[in-house]
């Protein structure tokens, strides 16, 4: 047996790079993989961070980054988008992975808001809303984001009330949208209307154009860093043609359901690097800082919490590769849903646990907006954007028992044993 070639790339300080960065052998990455990996970790060098500090500043970034981004081939088009070029959930992993090496700020955010938003329209959409939006979607000319949450409907999807009602050949879209990330950057809304019902049984998708009548967009100051952000919609009878129906009238829910799964995975991805980048930032600080006449790193407690913190960032970076591989092998959206709900719960509470310690190796460096602990005090005000957004962590955690006891209960009806 020919053993497996070991290969290193980026920092070598240990396990402050995922482990097939550091010479541990994958069975999951390509020499595709490594080749992309390399761009992307360009592009992020040389492009977004010495530009960092003053598009946080500006509290937006260059919306033509999105066609550099292409060009460089950082931003690929695969098959499902009309092209050719290679891309499965690993090189999703890499790009999410590498994109967080920016400690927060959201430069090029709209990346993942569009491979949340497209996915509805890609699976059920018409081939006249395909036509629409995808091919400039996928070249990173125009934007589109999800609007989905309300003022009173952040988790509890099946209690939305923005209403649609029909009017000939159209749609008028009356109510509010909070927390719609990146609208005031997309072209497009996939958004969430109710068109029957109470309940999950009467929601409806429909495509909206930024640009339509009545629609109004504010961008909301938020707790944490953005050149990206998240804005409020108000539709004020906002006629939408019926054409821009998202498959099937009040088959909405289900539509919605599904692409959760892969928002989850997108969050759960960027959190772990956040979360090693408090390490990272953390362990080499101990290394250097002096108190009581000795390092911090010399101290077992500054070790222990170091490598509290270090073992679950490891045990989240397998997860999510675990999920990577489910996905690129065709395991569906629908069957992905507790795994995904667990893994985001995982990064969430990973990264405040990081974000924690590394605040209190930093000291007071880390609450302050400048200095050694800048990232630092950054990242700590991330955690919570991560916790809540895509489903909170108590909802997704009773979620995945809820799937656990239908299966259990339709094992235990289709086998007529109790377990």
């Amino acid at each position: 047996m020919v053993a497996p070639k070991r290969e290193y790339f980026g920092s070598q300080v240990p396990l402050c790079e995922p482990a097939w960065y550091q010479g541990v052998p994958s069975p999951y990455y390509s020499d595709d993989h490594r080749q992309y990996r390399a761009v992307v970790r360009k592009f992020v060098d040389e492009e977004i961070l010495p530009n960092l500090e003053k598009w946080i500043a500006d509290k937006c970034y260059p919306k033509e980054l999105h066609v550099k981004a292409r060009k460089a081939g950082v931003l690929r088009r695969p098959k499902s988008l009309g092209g050719t070029d290679q891309f499965d959930s690993f090189h999703e992993l890499i790009f999410l992975d590498e994109m967080a090496r920016t400690g927060g700020g959201g430069v090029l955010g709209q990346v993942g808001i569009n491979s949340m938003a497209l996915p509805p329209i890609i699976l059920y959409g018409s081939d006249y809303l395909k036509k629409l939006v995808v091919d400039d979607v996928a070249e990173g000319r125009k934007h589109i984001s999800l609007a989905i949450s309300e003022p009173t409907a952040g988790s509890d999807v099946a209690g939305i009330q923005c209403k649609a009602v029909k009017d000939g050949d159209y749609y008028v879209v009356t109510g509010f949208k909070k927390w719609i990330t990146g609208a005031h950057m997309a072209d497009y809304l996939t958004t969430a209307v109710r068109t029957g019902g109470k309940g999950m049984g009467g929601i409806s998708l429909l495509l909206i154009p930024k640009d339509v009548a009545g629609l109004s967009i504010r961008k909301m100051e938020t707790q944490f860093d953005t050149c990206h952000g998240t804005t409020f919609l108000t539709f004020d009878k906002v006629r939408v043609h019926k054409s821009h129906l998202i498959g099937r009238e009040n088959q909405g829910f289900r539509y919605i359901m599904y692409n959760f799964n892969h928002e989850r995975f997108v969050i759960s991805v960027g959190t772990c690097r956040m979360a090693r980048k408090c390490y990272e930032e953390a362990f080499l600080y101990a290394m250097q800082r002096k108190a009581f006449g000795k390092r911090l790193i010399d101290q077992q407690t500054v070790r222990f919490k170091l490598a509290e913190v270090a073992r679950r960032i490891e045990s989240l970076h397998s997860e999510n590769e675990k999920i990577a591989f489910a996905f690129s092998n065709g395991v569906p959206d629908h069957e992905m849903g507790m795994i995904c709900a667990l893994a985001k719960v995982q990064a969430s509470t990973t990264f405040e646990l990081a974000a924690r310690e590394a605040s209190q190796i930093f000291g007071g460096s880390s609450i302050v907006k400048e200095g050694k602990g800048l990232l630092v005090e950054r990242l700590y005000r991330e955690v919570r954007a991560v916790a809540i957004p895509g489903g909170s962590e108590e909802v997704l955690l009773d979620f995945a028992m809820r799937q656990a006891v239908a299966k259990t209960t339709a094992i235990q009806k289709k086998s007529s044993t109790k377990l």
